[in-house]
């Protein structure tokens, strides 16, 4: 019933800048919270940066400084303006968020997206 579509992943060089977007699409009723996790090789999940319906974000220590999380509520679609990347930063993206859907409104589920490859070289 809900999708989440995510794209702007590639391969950059140390030091540039990408922006990532994810579009949820479905029988949407409302979307509380949004974010974008990643997982490298080898590695677990983790979480990048979360933003909630009113705009209150949290970061990992590791993207701080670096890393915007931004949505527009009125598309719902959230994004992730990445810049000064490094080789570490290189992973799958994956969105994440919490979607009440018009057939279940007073519940919010947990959609996933597939996930789009961010490599970035030295």
């Amino acid at each position: 019933q809900v999708q989440l579509v995510e794209s702007g992943g590639g391969l950059v060089q140390a030091g540039g800048s990408l922006r990532l977007s994810c579009v949820v699409s479905g029988s949407i009723f409302s979307i509380n919270v949004m974010g974008w996790y990643r997982q490298a090789p080898g590695n677990q999940r983790e979480l990048v940066a979360t933003i909630t319906s009113g705009g209150s974000t949290v970061y990992a220590d590791s993207v701080k400084g670096r890393f915007t999380i931004s949505r527009d509520n009125a598309n719902d679609t959230v994004y992730l303006q990445m810049s000064i990347l490094k080789p570490e930063d290189t992973g799958v993206y994956c969105c994440n968020a919490e979607v009440a859907t018009i057939t279940l409104k007073n519940r919010y589920l947990e959609v996933w997206g597939q996930g789009t490859l961010v490599t970035v070289s030295s």
